[in-house]
């Protein structure tokens, strides 16, 4: 029997706590003390300590109560590392949620103790989508969690400021496996942005790409490396929220939202050619998340969807196009948590091909199906609007058939305008009630005087 979600977030949330506090004590020695700046209205904390040269310091973050607990009981702090990796263990084993290949884990662990995640990196893509599972308390398709690259991003602005920084990247990722090695680039063979090893293992670092589009890397300081400059990024890692790469005794790094992560996916899906087979997967880890988010944030994932969308046409395009790559269910979902009608998405239709009838006496409706984008949709018509509108009261179910059949085109044609135009009821499906008969009939009439208008408009510009 699967795990209760209420079990899972419990556990994973005791395993966060202490993976949290734990990152804080290592990065921290107790032969320091804690120091606060003011800078532009906002308080930021550094750790300082006496070194040969005189003092320096580290960054710690911008305060907040959590960060002021955690300073007050540094010197508390203790070492539990055999208490996480039993929690690791009983998600990983007994709850089956997902880690990364050894490799991969050690990779993440080395970057987490060499301050990447406190200098406020964000992990992303697959790595970072192996953590929601735990995060969301729900699986999600063991075949979506598979990778071999870490990818890292920060805003080049954030790594600029910082006071602080990172041993050169690639003396932390030798420490871990020696064959690792630049990848040169293309525009500028003195920046590096990626890192790959022996076995085909890659460590890429990437930042917004909030200027002019540009190929070129950008320094990022901080971690004493470059990055790869990448359009709606800065999306994608706005306010990242803490997780726990479930790896050893636990990592505690810092990851996109998971509504951020689904909509951003959707972006990126129409960004790459639709022969690549990173498309699909960007589709179907969009699809899996919004198929949870929808149950367990629908709140979160509206307003993300209502950010990218009011982003400008350029987002709303890519955004919308995305969308039309997901399941029927998935699509259906989603606009019916940003409460919008299937029209807005395009090249989207409801067709029918004379598909046969079924009669379903348990509700009283004559259902058949209808085609749409990606799959098809369960049209149904409620008896009253055969007995109200098309002359089938007191005629039995033969006679309700027959009305059926005999206004049979009017009614498809009914049903695809409440289909595309109004608001999604329920995912796959449209109900022809009787109370939207005439609604509908009059939005039809209205459609067709304005078609016949514009085609005697045409006809005169001739």
């Amino acid at each position: 029997m699967p795990a209760p979600s209420l079990v899972i977030q419990t556990t994973y949330a005791e395993l966060l706590e202490r993976c949290a506090s734990t990152a804080f004590s290592d990065a921290f020695p107790e032969d320091g003390t804690f120091t606060s700046k003011l800078i532009k209205e906002r308080r930021y904390w550094y750790f300082q300590v006496r070194t040969q040269e005189g003092r320096a310091q580290r960054y710690v973050g911008p305060e907040s109560p959590e960060l002021l607990q955690r300073i007050e009981h540094h010197r508390l702090a203790r070492d539990d590392e055999r208490e996480r990796r039993a929690l690791v263990s009983t998600l990983v084993r007994s709850f089956g949620l997902p880690s990364p290949i050894s490799k991969i884990g050690d990779i993440v662990s080395a970057l987490q103790r060499a301050g990447i995640f406190r200098l406020r990196g964000v992990l992303v893509g697959t790595v970072a989508y192996q953590c929601y599972p735990a995060i969301l308390g729900q699986k999600l398709p063991s075949a979506l969690l598979q990778t071999s690259d870490v990818d890292i991003a920060q805003f080049t602005s954030v790594s600029v400021a910082m006071e602080d920084r990172t041993p050169p990247m690639i003396e932390i990722l030798r420490e871990i496996d020696k064959t690792f090695r630049e990848v040169p680039q293309t525009s500028n063979r003195r920046q590096e942005t990626s890192y790959v090893a022996r076995g085909g293992l890659r460590v890429d670092f990437v930042t917004p790409n909030e200027g002019p589009d540009t190929d070129d890397p950008r320094a990022l300081p901080a971690f004493q490396t470059a990055a790869q400059p990448l359009r709606f990024l800065d999306f994608l890692i706005f306010r990242p929220v803490p997780a726990v790469v479930l790896h050893g005794p636990g990592i505690y790094v810092q990851v996109p939202a998971p509504e951020r992560f689904a909509v951003h996916k959707l972006i990126l899906s129409r960004r790459r050619p639709p022969a690549v087979a990173k498309r699909d997967k960007d589709l179907r880890q969009a699809e899996a998340l919004i198929e949870v988010l929808v149950e367990r944030r629908p709140d979160e994932l509206k307003l993300a969807w209502q950010e990218a969308h009011d982003r400008g046409p350029t987002w709303r395009k890519l955004l919308l196009g995305g969308m039309t790559g997901l399941s029927p269910h998935a699509r259906d979902l989603t606009l019916k948590i940003v409460a919008r009608p299937r029209d807005i998405l395009p090249g989207i239709d409801l067709t029918f091909s004379n598909p046969p009838i079924r009669y379903d006496s348990d509700r009283d409706v004559i259902t058949f199906d209808g085609q749409t984008l990606g799959g098809s949709v369960r049209c149904s018509v409620s008896r009253e609007v055969l007995e109200d509108h098309f002359n089938a009261d007191n005629r039995g179910r033969a006679g309700r058939i027959e009305a059926f059949q005999k206004n049979r085109s009017k009614i498809e044609g009914l049903l695809r305008l409440k289909y595309l135009t109004w608001p999604v009821e329920e995912p796959e499906s449209v109900l022809l009630r009787t109370m939207d008969v005439e609604d509908l009939s009059n939005s039809l009439a209205t459609r067709e005087t304005k078609k016949g208008r514009a085609g005697v408009n045409a006809e005169g510009e001739h």
